[in-house]
This record gives C-alpha cells, sequence and structure tokens, in this order.
C-alpha cells in the first residue's frame, strides 16, 4: 500500500451512479472546486464494460475492459480501484448524487443508517435510479466505513416548486403520499445558475430564466429570482420531452390500450417508455442524436426523431415563456444544448415572437452568447457539470461551522 498523501485529506470523490455507467471525479478544495481527475465505468449488465480514468497525474490515466454483469460488480471494481488508489483517510469525504429525495431530503446531508432505510421505502418513486444509488453508499461504508458520505439531492433544486406547480391531477389522497410534480436535473440547473449569475451578474440570474438541459436525458425548467417555479420532468424523470430512450409525456390512456390490446403488463409499459422509446423509439435505430442527424436525408424515421425533438423543446420554452410572464435568458446545456447547434437552431426558429434571435455565426461556433446583438432574449451556452456542483455542495457542508458529518 503507497504512503498516505496529506495533500488528499481536503479532497473530495464524487460519485454519479446511473442505470448503466458509474461516473466519478476528484476534486481539491478551491473555488471554484479544482478537478484533478475524472473516470467512468460503463457498459453495466453488457457482455463487456469499459474503466477509463483520466487524471493530471500520467500514473492515473487509463482505459481497460471489465466484466461487469451487474451493478453489484460494477460497484465492487469501483471500490477496488478506490481502495487501491487512495489510503485511509486521504479524502475528505465522497459526495453521491441521489436521483430522487422525495419530500423529505432536499439538502446536502450526510448519509445516514435513517436516511437509506427511508431511501429504499422512496424506491418505488424512482426504481431506475434509487436501487443502485443506495447499493453505492452500501458499498463504500462497508470497505470504507470511516470516510463521510454526503448526498446531493437532484430533486433540491425544485423542491419549492409553487404550489400549483406541484400538484398532479389525480385524487388528493395521493398528495398526501408524496405522489406530485418532483422534477429533476436539479443539480445541472443549480450549477448553471451559478454560472449565469458568474457570467452575467446578479441581475441576469434573478430575472426569467428558462434552463434547456439537453442531453440522454432533456429538461427545460423555468427560474424566476433565482428559484425554480416549473419544470417539464414531474413525478418521475420519464416526463417531459421525449429523450434518447424515454418518451416524456404520453395520452395515460395509452397503457390500458396497450394493456387490452397487445396485454402490455405495467412492467413492459414501464420498461418501454424508459428504455425504448424517444429517439431510439421513433427512428427505430438509434438513440444518439448525432447519428440521427448524420442520417435525416435518407431516413425519415431519424428525420422525424430529430423534428420531435425540436418541436417539443420550443413547446416547452414558449410554454414556460408564459409561466414567467416574459424570458430574459435562455440558456441551452447537456450533451445535445452544448453541441449541436443545429437542433438550438431549430428550436430557436420562430421565437422571435418572443425575443429569441439567433446569430448564426455565434451559435455554429458554440460560442457563449449566441444571441444576435439586437435579440430582446439574450441565448447562452453553458457546459453544465454536475460533478462540480456535487463538490461545490460537500465543500460547502465540511466547511459549515458546527455541522456534524459523522
Amino acid at each position: 500500500m503507497k504512503p498516505a498523501d496529506p495533500a488528499l485529506r481536503s479532497c473530495v470523490l464524487t460519485v454519479n451512479g446511473g442505470s448503466s455507467s458509474i461516473k466519478f471525479a476528484l476534486f481539491a478544495a478551491s473555488d471554484p472546486p479544482r478537478l484533478l481527475l475524472a473516470g467512468k465505468l460503463e457498459g453495466i449488465a453488457q457482455p463487456e464494460g469499459k474503466f477509463t480514468v483520466k487524471g493530471q497525474a500520467e500514473s492515473d490515466n487509463f482505459s481497460r475492459s471489465v466484466a461487469v454483469p451487474d451493478h453489484t460488480a460494477a460497484v465492487n471494481v469501483l471500490m477496488d480501484w478506490i481502495e487501491h488508489r487512495f489510503t485511509q483517510g486521504e479524502l475528505a469525504a465522497v459526495g453521491h448524487r441521489v436521483v430522487h429525495g422525495g419530500p423529505k431530503y432536499f439538502e446536502p446531508q450526510a448519509i445516514t443508517k435513517e436516511m437509506m432505510a427511508e431511501l429504499r421505502q422512496l424506491s418505488p418513486f424512482d426504481p431506475e435510479h434509487l436501487p443502485e444509488e443506495i447499493l453505492l453508499t452500501e458499498a463504500f461504508h462497508q470497505r470504507f466505513p470511516q470516510l463521510p458520505q454526503i448526498a446531493c439531492f437532484d430533486t433540491a433544486f425544485h423542491h419549492d416548486l409553487p404550489r400549483v406547480a406541484q400538484l398532479l391531477p389525480i385524487p388528493r389522497r395521493y398528495d398526501a403520499r408524496g405522489v406530485r410534480r418532483y422534477g429533476f436535473h436539479g443539480l445541472s440547473c443549480a450549477f448553471l445558475m451559478e454560472e449565469l449569475g458568474r457570467a452575467a451578474g446578479a441581475e441576469a440570474a434573478n430575472g426569467r430564466v428558462v434552463l434547456a438541459h439537453l442531453g440522454n436525458g432533456a429538461s427545460i425548467t423555468a427560474v424566476r429570482h433565482g428559484k425554480s417555479i416549473d419544470t417539464s420532468m414531474s413525478f418521475t424523470p420519464t416526463a417531459g420531452l421525449p429523450m434518447s430512450t424515454r418518451s416524456g409525456d404520453l395520452d395515460p390512456g395509452l397503457s390500458w390500450y396497450l394493456a387490452r390490446a397487445e396485454n402490455v403488463t405495467a412492467r413492459q409499459f414501464h420498461h418501454m417508455v424508459n428504455h425504448e422509446s424517444g429517439l431510439l423509439g421513433i427512428s427505430e435505430t438509434s438513440s444518439d442524436m448525432r447519428e440521427l442527424q448524420a442520417r435525416e436525408k435518407t431516413d425519415v424515421r431519424a428525420a422525424e426523431a430529430v423534428e420531435l425533438f425540436c418541436y417539443q423543446a420550443k413547446k416547452w420554452v414558449c410554454a414556460f415563456t408564459g409561466a414567467l410572464e416574459g424570458l430574459d435568458t435562455l440558456v441551452f446545456a447537456g450533451g445535445i444544448g452544448e453541441n449541436a447547434h443545429e437542433v438550438r437552431q431549430r428550436i430557436c426558429a420562430g421565437l422571435g415572437f418572443l425575443g429569441v434571435e439567433l446569430d448564426t455565426r455565434r451559435n455554429s461556433a458554440n460560442e457563449a452568447v449566441i444571441s444576435a446583438r439586437d435579440s430582446k432574449v439574450t441565448v447562452r451556452m453553458i457546459c453544465t457539470d454536475e460533478e462540480s456542483m456535487i463538490a461545490k455542495l460537500v465543500f460547502r457542508l465540511l466547511a459549515t461551522p458546527g455541522k456534524k458529518i459523522l
């Protein structure tokens, strides 16, 4: 075992577990936190996965194929690497992205047995993410029992949604059980709002803002005075826009129709709308926006998938401009929002009546500000960074006087 490195004792490891991958990163304490290395374990539940790490030190950089038939195997691979890379006491804490905090958890806080028990009860709210996230926290505790673990909740940014934006129009008794609109991508939203304030000032951050986080998962959020007032995702992350494999909003009657017409069970319907729909379902070929754009001219299915995505995103921007009673700033982020300039162009086309005018050259060059000089609405492209936001939240918690972490 290598000797301990005192410099790492003020570092935070962030962990972002998903349904098919686990992303992690190491940050040093600074403002903003300084990235030291980042890694990813992908291909979980596939015949062969890949484990990659890229850091400042040459010894940290590697890529190798690994066997990860399930999440337990994937977690063990990550734990083995951490045990090899770090010695006891080197890390200040590990920060976890927890997708769903339910009605109770909305502030970053130390993970406890009581919290884990309550999150298990909450798992039916988010069966796609919570079980794997709980598995990760338990594995850390077993291998590194003295290492503080902090949960950062992806629903937190939307916790104070106005009551009218929280309510689902179903029998009121379900609201008492926590069945309401929660919203997600909150860590991304929090990061984007901080970056907007840094780049454009407090007046812009306190104005009427629409955040378009467009990636494999996609959501649009309306923000005023720095607070979320509405968001496209709802009780689960499946709602809202069509995404890479998620359907987005559907007619509720579809599930009953498929049950009668094709004997589709609730489990099969859940799998379909989360893993077989969206861009993949419409195109029948790919969930990757880049591939679909490349095929648009020769494959009508790909063209329709791209067109529907842009059309639905435009509708949400318009809807939330109404909720905000105007629009000052539109922000694009996420893998598609940051890189697909043609998608941004198509979403913004025809929104001149809202005051949105793009500069074609700036947009094609992926500049920070992509709106025209005379545009009444400032349109920005900001590279989101959920891992950096997790690190910020953990460092702030660690620095809070009198806050008990262990």
